[in-house]
């Protein structure tokens, strides 16, 4: 995208194109987020309809969201490095289609093992959603910019995850589950036909041109970057992946201990969940305006103190604090997949977010067991004190990642 021409207002032409096509990408990029997303938790929705459909135990029921959620993790990186051969539009469109044909399937299983198929089929196509959709906002937007586009992608997916499953309630009191899953599928097929014709083909290098002269939109990766930046980088996301998810386990425990009953611990887990969208967009904002070392050490550290406050508060406090603190435990996430394209050369992006969603993704599912041992051994207390002492290594850490990033970043 280059400057080649101006209109007689002195406005270049290609520039109004860019915009455009910056839009488009962000549009298909949280379209396909908040599809996918839902896609994803509509099955917490669908597995009381299967159990009793199906006569299957809750060990049954743990298996079909880890046929799902387990195929969507371990297929992100060949996502990824299938999009260098065949491209975003492609590799997206046909991931959110077979997304679709998996719910389908799901809608048309006659037993628990046809489902288990519909479920990977899903899970598959699922796989290409975060790696591409997120190389394709960082390609469309650089510097502080792209920070803030990834925050709003990363803020559609939350948006889904609410709406979907909620539109699938509504038309469950009005369907069975089979056509209701039909016609949530088809709408996969729709929207992948919509990434494919919408996406924009943006080459692989963004070109801008200063002083009259072309130059790279990014700098060229130096040392630092290629060799510690992102690994560092993932590291954080890791820590602070397995933070939430850890804490999310212990957190209705906490509640109870202080007398709630389940509808709290329900408006508690969704006051945490609205925190946490709101975060995802606010603190993508805040990190393109103090840096990224700054607002990570800001987030974590808050993290760490709400954690600990949360255990002597009572129960009235502790709900007023929830919000604020579902703000930084997933806000922090924004600005992580924000700065994956300051550390990855352009032609290398779809592969480290594939790398990157696997790493965190894995450790948010590793973590609730592991904790779960320190629970058992030590007690809901010692273990959330333990979940925030370790939230706190993401601070060195960040200062390690501090001189990987270009200055502007920082």
């Amino acid at each position: 995208m280059s400057v080649v021409a101006e209109e007689a207002s002195g406005r270049p032409i290609d520039a109004v194109a860019s915009k455009a096509e910056e839009r488009r990408a962000l549009g298909v990029a949280s379209g396909a987020h908040a599809l996918h997303d839902g896609y994803t938790d509509l099955i917490y929705v669908m597995l009381p309809i299967w159990q009793a459909e199906f006569g299957i135990g809750y060990a049954a029921l743990g298996l079909l969201r880890t046929c799902y959620s387990g195929s969507l993790a371990a297929l992100q990186i060949p996502s990824g490095l299938l999009s260098e051969r065949l491209g975003v539009p492609l590799v997206l469109a046909a991931g959110t289609a077979l997304s679709g044909l998996g719910y389908l399937l799901a809608g048309a299983s006659i037993g628990f093992w046809t489902l288990v198929i519909a479920l990977l089929i899903g899970g598959l196509g699922a796989s290409t959603q975060h790696p591409l959709a997120s190389a394709l906002v960082a390609r469309a937007f650089a510097g502080p910019r792209s920070l803030k586009a990834l925050g709003t992608y990363n803020f559609a997916g939350d948006i889904g995850k609410m709406s979907l499953p909620a539109a699938a309630s509504l038309m469950l009191v009005l369907l069975p589950w089979q056509p209701t899953l039909a016609i949530l599928g088809l709408l996969g097929f729709a929207a992948a036909v919509a990434i494919f014709w919408l996406t924009p083909r943006l080459p692989v290098e963004v070109i801008n041109v200063q002083d009259g002269q072309p130059m790279p939109a990014t700098a060229p990766v130096g040392v630092a970057s290629s060799r510690i930046g992102f690994p560092v980088l993932l590291s954080i996301g890791m820590v602070d992946s397995a933070t939430r998810m850890g804490f999310l386990i212990f957190l209705p425990f906490v509640l109870l201990s202080k007398g709630a009953g389940l509808p709290t611990v329900g408006l508690a887990l969704t006051l945490v969940f609205a925190g946490g969208a709101v975060g995802k967009l606010v603190c993508a904002f805040i990190g393109a305006r103090i840096g990224v070392i700054a607002t990570l050490c800001l987030t974590e550290g808050l993290t760490t103190v709400g954690i600990l406050a949360l255990l002597p508060l009572p129960l009235e406090a502790a709900l007023i604090l929830l919000p604020v603190l579902g703000i930084m435990l997933n806000g922090t996430s924004s600005v992580l997949y924000g700065s994956v394209p300051e550390l990855v050369e352009p032609a290398k992006r779809a592969r480290a977010f594939g790398i990157f969603y696997t790493g965190t993704i894995g450790a948010g599912a590793v973590a609730p067991a592991l904790y779960g041992l320190v629970g058992d051994a030590v007690g809901v207390p010692i273990a959330l004190m333990v979940i925030a002492g370790v939230c706190l290594l993401t601070i060195p850490l960040a200062l390690v990642l501090r001189p990987a990033l270009p200055r502007a970043a920082r």
